[in-house]
């Protein structure tokens, strides 16, 4: 039976319901809360796997949530829940760093497939190697980023990208390349999620952003990482 724990974060009484009953046949372990302010208390006394996370909460909204769950050092996966349809809200979600986004009315089915997927890409065993490219070293086995032996704080997502460009050195990736490794799901339409998440490890891992040492562009094609 699965051990992972799961925290299902909706206003919906159904929501809550019919999700922590379809997780828990799955073998999850499931709590629920009801707003963020819950959620964000349940958060200081449990450790969670994963997040299943609405973004429209009364009072603390989700995205609220979502940022305080990224000042962690070890934050828990987090997949976005919304009655909303529009690309934008997903963009937004999947900016921030959320591993997926699922837009209302779903598929309980769906729900759990997903977070099996999620969960499953958390658990893999990680790479034991450590990356130095100069002042810059990556340590893919505790997640973690130095330069010039200072930590930098990254997102889940910005790890992960980093990681992948980094592990491929001199390789061009689309972006829809990129969303498809790194995010795990094909992307068909505005690819700027890759590009703000670029954009932000340049801002935090390079000297000048503006004249990048190692995140390039390969205008017309993607991005590459340079040793």
């Amino acid at each position: 039976m699965s051990k992972e724990r799961v925290l299902v974060v909706d206003d919906e009484p159904m929501v809550r319901e019919v999700l922590a009953r379809y997780l828990e046949q799955d073998g999850y372990r499931v709590e629920v809360a009801s707003d963020g302010d819950q959620a964000l208390e349940a958060l200081q006394t449990t450790s969670f796997d994963l997040l299943l996370l609405d973004l429209m909460l009364p009072e603390r909204d989700g995205i609220e949530v979502f940022r305080t769950l990224q000042k962690r050092e070890d934050p828990p996966a987090v997949i976005m829940l919304t009655a909303k349809g529009e690309e934008a809200d997903r963009i937004l979600g999947l900016e921030l760093g959320a591993d997926d986004y699922i837009t209302k009315p779903f598929s309980p089915r769906e729900v759990v497939a997903r977070v099996r997927a999620v969960l499953r890409r958390a658990a893999a065993l990680p790479s034991s190697q450590e990356l130095e490219f100069g002042n810059l070293r990556i340590d893919a086995a505790r997640r973690t980023v130095l330069i010039d032996g200072r930590p930098v704080s990254l997102t889940r997502k910005e790890f992960d990208l980093l990681e992948h460009l980094a592990t491929h050195p001199g390789v061009v990736f689309s972006r829809t390349q990129l969303m498809e490794r790194v995010w795990d799901f094909a992307w068909i339409g505005d690819s700027s999620t890759v590009t703000v998440h670029i954009r932000r490890l340049r801002q935090k891992l390079e000297n000048d952003p503006s004249a990048p040492r190692h995140l390039m562009t390969v205008w017309g094609v993607g991005y590459k990482f340079e040793p």
